[in-house]
């Protein structure tokens, strides 16, 4: 079941592949072997006003693996990281992959419930985690398995005096550490000076081990763990490479922004692996809902690239700040997560000068599918075409394929979609059948190749027997001038069984419901205009910032 034309491959330019190879690395760790020595003396990351060498990166993540291994933890082991963007997690991660282990990424932000079910049902040992939620971890530490406990401090990676500086701020000034008791724990540092002076236990690794367990965000019931191989992740990085590094001069330095999370499967694919992995340096910004951080970082680098989703591009340009800044060198711009708003895209463009490429994914597939091409040849409003090696198809409820221009699932298939989820089969074969990965999306494609998403299957909105997707009133709505952000639900009604509701946020304090109303009446057919409006100070969003439409929908 697929397109045999695969019209998609008539949109790439020479530069993009039609396929990659997976074969270039059984391993991931021979990727970054690979690297430290190519790109010894350049920077790698940079956070807070610290650079990491690779050569430093090297050492440190070497020393970090000999840790693990000195502590009795085998190859196939469980650590999970848990921390925001600070220099020890690329230390620990690829220090963790260095000896083998198996990398559980979980959200520092996690409540003792969440963080309890993740660290149970992926069977973790060991645990690096910043201090400023060690207190959370406390109040369920003796209901897991964890043994091993490695804190991590804000300001530990930078020189002294900075570093003294930096943790009397965080701990005694902001208050942001709460006190905890964890006896058997031991900070990064002193486990990096434990490893210093040993060597890592010879291992091998084949191409299909599961070597990182990403965790589905748990919005829509318990959270799974994906299982992602050495293949998944070396294929998604060179897919990510074809479609990207042709726009980039890479004879010279280029710098990458990161407000993104690396523990999130968008972040920790296209900036820890495909871009690191060429010898870009990654500005790291800890947290990326403090606006003046992310703004800071272009007035300190010349930035290249930048990864982000819709709600903080929107953010940003409405930052005063913002548009102040100096775009010069910004070649690409990539946005996932969540759909991009046509008019964000628009106005991103018009602000910085740069294309604002959305791509599409999952957790499920390393994440990325789709992409728009990254010069603006695109197609705003879509999520481009399939990357190279990977096939997309929409079929209907059965299974079958439908015709191109009709809306179905969207199902995809090539070498990054994940190995199943960890210890559950039937859901594994609910999401996966006969290779083909079942998105949970329901999209078109164009005759030219081009494919939509028109909405998550569970998000319609069925009006009287219409289909009505919220990403369509969204985007409409998100076009007036005195709105800030906007998300749609459907709400139980007794004569069409659902209408839309919208939630708003004002930029304007003057707009009314009645002039939502009329300004969708001018953009949308009956059936779709919201019947109810409701404006709020803030919607909710995950921690890396997509707006949580069922959290709006339950209450």
């Amino acid at each position: 079941m697929s397109y045999e034309s695969k019209p998609w491959l008539k949109l790439y330019p020479s530069v993009i592949p039609a396929e990659i190879s997976t074969s270039t690395y059984v391993r991931l760790v021979d990727m970054f072997e690979e690297t430290f020595k190519k790109y010894k003396t350049q920077d790698a990351f940079y956070c807070m006003g610290k650079n990491l060498t690779f050569e430093e990166l090297d050492r440190k993540s070497h020393d970090f693996a000999a840790y693990l291994h000195h502590i009795g933890m085998k190859p196939g082991d469980r650590i999970a990281l848990m921390m925001p963007n600070l220099l020890q997690y690329p230390i620990a991660l690829m220090g963790a992959l260095r000896a083998g282990m198996i990398v559980v990424n979980t959200n520092p932000l996690y409540t003792p419930r969440e963080m309890k079910h993740q660290f149970n049902d992926s069977g973790a040992t060991a645990l690096v985690i910043c201090e400023n939620f060690a207190a959370n971890f406390q109040q369920i530490a003796a209901e897991t398995n964890i043994k091993h406990i490695i804190t991590a401090s804000i300001g530990e990676m930078q020189s002294i005096p900075k570093r003294w500086i930096v943790n009397f701020v965080v701990r005694n000034v902001k208050k942001m550490v709460p006190s905890y008791d964890l006896p058997n724990a031991i900070t990064f540092s002193a486990a990096l000076a434990a490893g210093k002076a040993k060597s890592i236990t010879p291992w091998t690794g084949a191409h299909d081990d599961t070597i990182l367990l990403q965790y589905t965000g748990g919005t829509t019931g318990v959270s799974k763990g994906a299982e992602l191989t050495n293949r998944n992740l070396i294929a998604n990085m060179f897919q990510i490479r074809a479609v990207m590094l042709p726009y980039l001069d890479m004879t010279k330095p280029v710098v990458a922004l990161s407000p993104l999370p690396l523990y999130h499967i968008f972040a920790f694919s296209v900036n820890c692996l495909a871009f690191m992995g060429v010898g870009v340096k990654n500005v790291l910004v800890t947290n990326p809902r403090d606006l003046p951080s992310v703004i800071a970082e272009f007035k300190a680098h010349k930035i290249n690239v930048m990864t982000g989703i819709n709600t903080l591009f929107n953010a940003l340009l409405n930052h005063k700040d913002f548009e102040k800044q100096d775009f010069s060198g910004l070649k690409i711009t990539s946005g996932g997560g969540m759909a991009v708003q046509s008019a964000v895209a628009e106005k991103w463009k018009a602000t910085t000068g740069c294309y604002l490429a959305e791509g599409y994914g999952m957790t499920e597939s390393s994440p990325v599918i789709t992409t728009n091409f990254i010069d603006g040849s695109g197609r705003i409003g879509t999520i481009g075409f399939p990357v190279p090696s990977t096939e997309v198809c929409i079929a209907d409820d059965n299974g079958q394929l439908m015709p191109v221009g009709e809306v179905g699932e969207i199902l995809a298939r090539g070498p990054q979609i994940m190995k199943g989820y960890y210890n559950r089969p039937e859901a594994t074969a609910e999401m996966v059948k006969d290779g083909w990965l079942c998105t949970g999306d329901m999209g078109f494609m164009s005759e030219d190749g081009y494919f939509k998403i028109v909405d998550r299957k569970k998000d319609m909105i069925l009006v009287s027997g219409f289909n009505v997707y919220p990403n369509e009133i969204e985007d409409v709505i998100a076009m007036h001038p005195k709105v800030l952000e906007v998300a749609a639900v459907g709400v139980k009604d007794d004569k069409a069984g659902e209408v839309p509701k919208v939630f708003i946020v004002v930029k304007d304090d003057s707009l009314t419901k009645e002039e939502i109303i009329a300004f969708c009446r001018e953009n949308l057919t009956g059936y779709k205009i919201p019947k109810y409006v409701e404006f709020r100070t803030e919607l909710p969003k995950t921690n890396v910032g997509k707006i949580l439409r069922r959290e709006l929908r339950d209450k």
